[in-house]
Order: structure tokens, then sequence, then C-alpha cells
């Protein structure tokens, strides 16, 4: 039986291989690493920060926070406290385990001279606890070599069979298109640039194209993935799409009172089903799901895939410069931002956080305060027109998001949509 640290010798022997395989295919001058987080200097954990290992990009495609590790981030070991990377990347984790999550790990960049030790491993599987794996639904290994799965045989004894089951290599980038919103992804340039070279000695040739075929025309009923004005003219005119009236009328019902409503997840296939029902014009009975996380998943789907978010594009450079407002003044502020929306996006905006008032107002019992609504709904609302939403656009989203929930009385107080909107 191969001893551990015979497995640790041969690690690192495959490492340096990988090494000098990808020294053996560069070309060029070195891709810049990612653009840094654009963390500010009194962050408490700036020193690891600035580098922009990790990074929060959103949420996939059923509600679960995408959390990003590359490898091709980290400096010599000798520049960065791998017990503080430890620290922030837990003082990250804190802030979303308590709802479903993703860990995304980009393995290329990983070399001897910045790789963390193995027992900096050990220590850190033994310190995420169950409060962290438990709603880690999947951890992506993108890129995985030798070295990866021989540092796997170093851990299975540690590793239980439950989390051992989240585990998904990913080979190629394409891969991840099938199971994640690949668009929100912050994918580094040089695992880019890795991911092509592998695809051209796949196909032996130049790297394959990514086009994928033409969408097909939406159906006339459909309702997810194409703009509130679509779908109000599908829907003689109707001006709160079908999708939310119902899901917000089910969860005022039957979803006030649970604890960590919006939080979890469900499973893909029974939301890819539901989806399917409601772009066919076909009736939805919540009451046969048995399970009141269904319709919350299906809202903030709903939400994340439009073509537009909901407070427009245009709003987005507003809320990232919402910092620099003096905070007695920031509800005056988000009260300007949406009286600029659009009519429709203004009425429908107003529908959605007017339910998640009262759904704050219950918090003492469903633990859904306006804070933690906006952790989990503001990058549902507003996102960039291009490029993703990294770690620091998070903060004034969020800020923004909490101050709508919050303070929805007086935002919303003096420009009267319709009396048929109110939820």
């Amino acid at each position: 039986m191969t001893s551990p640290s015979h497995l640790e010798q041969l690690a690192e022997i495959e490492l340096q291989k990988d090494e000098e395989d990808d020294d053996d295919v560069t070309d060029g001058p070195p891709v810049p690493p990612i653009s840094r987080s654009g963390a500010d200097s009194s962050h408490p954990y700036y020193d690891v920060a600035r580098h922009g290992i990790i990074q929060v990009s959103g949420d996939d495609r059923y509600g679960r926070k995408l959390i990003i590790f590359s490898s091709c981030c980290l400096p010599p070991s000798h520049q960065l406290n791998h017990r503080r990377l430890l620290e922030y990347l837990k003082f990250t984790l804190d802030q979303y385990v308590e709802m479903d999550y993703i860990l995304v790990y980009f393995h290329y960049g990983l070399k001897s001279s910045n790789k963390p030790s193995l027992k900096w491993l050990r220590e850190a599987y033994a310190e995420f606890d169950r409060k962290y794996k438990k709603n880690m639904k999947t951890l992506y290994v993108v890129h995985p070599t030798n070295f990866i799965r021989i540092v796997w045989n170093i851990f299975k004894p540690l590793i239980s069979h439950k989390f051992g089951k989240k585990l998904t290599y990913v080979n190629y980038l394409t891969e991840l298109r099938e199971h994640l919103n690949y668009e929100q992804l912050i994918i580094p340039p040089d695992v880019l640039r890795h991911d092509e070279k592998l695809r051209a000695a796949q196909r032996g040739g130049a790297p394959p194209s990514l086009k994928t075929p033409p969408p097909r025309p939406p159906l006339p009923t459909q309702q997810f993935g194409v703009s509130l004005q679509y779908i109000r003219e599908k829907n003689r005119e109707q001006m709160i799409p079908p999708v939310m009236s119902h899901t917000v009328s089910y969860l005022k019902e039957r979803g006030l009172r649970t604890e960590g409503i919006f939080r979890r997840s469900a499973r893909v296939q029974l939301i890819k089903d539901v989806q399917r029902l409601y772009n066919l014009g076909k009736p939805v009975n919540f009451d046969d799901y048995h399970d009141v996380h269904v319709p919350a998943v299906i809202l903030k789907t709903f939400l994340r895939e439009m073509p537009e978010p909901l407070l427009t594009f245009a709003v987005y450079s507003q809320v990232q410069d919402l910092l620099t407002v003096e905070t007695s003044l920031r509800v005056s502020r988000c009260k300007q931002m949406m009286e600029s929306l659009p009519e429709h996006h203004f009425i429908v905006a107003k529908y959605l956080l007017s339910f998640l008032h009262t759904v704050s107002q219950q918090s003492l019992v469903n633990k859904m305060s306006s804070s933690n609504l906006a952790c989990v709904f503001g990058v549902n609302l507003v996102w960039p027109p291009h490029g993703s939403v990294s770690l620091t656009d998070l903060t004034p989203i969020n800020i923004f998001t909490e101050i709508l929930v919050e303070h929805f009385p007086t935002v919303f107080g003096s420009r009267c949509p319709p009396a048929q909107v109110d939820p």
C-alpha cells in the first residue's frame, strides 16, 4: 500500500510535470492575470483579497451562489500568508454558507512556487466543518491533472462519502455551460488560454468554435428568457408576468413563515420541468411538489433569465456609485433610481419589492431580514451589460437591494402605478 509520504512525493512530481508541459506549449508573452478584485485597502483581508484569488460570481441557474477559487492568481508562497488565505476563504464563505452554494476551482496555474502545502490543505479541510460542507452542492474542479487525483487519494480516508459525491471533474470550460450560467463566471485569462490549447490538442488543430446554433424563436407562451414587453404582449397586456404573480401569491400564502425561504435550492431537473410547463402555457400546481422552496427557486430563476435585468442595465453604474453617497442620502438616491425606470419595469419592481418587504417583516420567524434578502436577490435584480459581477461589485448591489426592501414605502411611495399591482 502506498504511504501518504510517497503519495506526496508523487504529487510534487506530477505538479512539476504539469509546469514543464505548460512551458513546452507556451508561446508569446504571458497573459496578464485576472483583473484584481479592486478590494479597498481598508478591507480586513486586503493583503489576500487584492490578488483576486477568490471571487463571488452571482448565482447559477438555480439560485445557488457561485464562489470561484483561481489557482493562477496565487502569488509565490513567500508573498502570501496561507493562514490568512484560509481565514479569508472562511470570511467569504461565512456570508453565504447559510444558503446553497457552488464552488468552482480553477486548477490551472498551481505551481510548486505558489501552492499551499498539503499540511495546509489538511488544516483547511479540518476547519471546514459541517456549516460549510452541508450547503455546498457541488465542487467543480476545472482542468484536473494527475496531481489532483493523487491529492484526492491522499485525502480520501478523511473525506466522507457524501462529500465525495459532490466532486465533479470538468475537463473543458464548455462542460461548465451544461451546469452553470457560464456568462456569469469570472474566468482568468490564463485559464481561457489554457482551455483553448487543451481543445486544440484534442482536435489536433485549431481550437473548435464555441459558437452555438441560433436560438429558436420563443413560443407565444414563453415565460423564461424573454423580455417583460414580450410577456406582456402575449398575455393580453397583463402587467405582472404570470410566473411572478403565481409564485408570489403562493409564497405569500404558504412561504412567509418558512425559515430560510429563498436560501435553499431544489432539484435541477424538477426546476427544468416546471419551467417547461410555464413555457408551454400549461398549468403549474405547486402543491404537487410538496416543497415551498420550488416556487421560491422558480421566482429567482425567472428574474435571472431575463435578457435585461428587472432594474435595467442603465441602473447598474448608479448602483456602483452608491457607496460614494452619504449614508443619510442613500434612500432618496435609490428612490430617484427607481423613478428613472421605464414604467413597466417600475410596476413589476414595485410588485416584487412589496412582496420582499412583506417577507422581511416576518424575519423573526423566517430568518430573512432585508439584509439576507438583499444577498439572495441583489444579483438577480441588477447586473452589468457586459462581464460578470465581481466580489467588490456585490457590496453596493447588496446595500442598494437592502434599501429597496427595508425602505420600500419610501422608495416606491410617490410614483403610483395602477392599484392592481399591489401584491
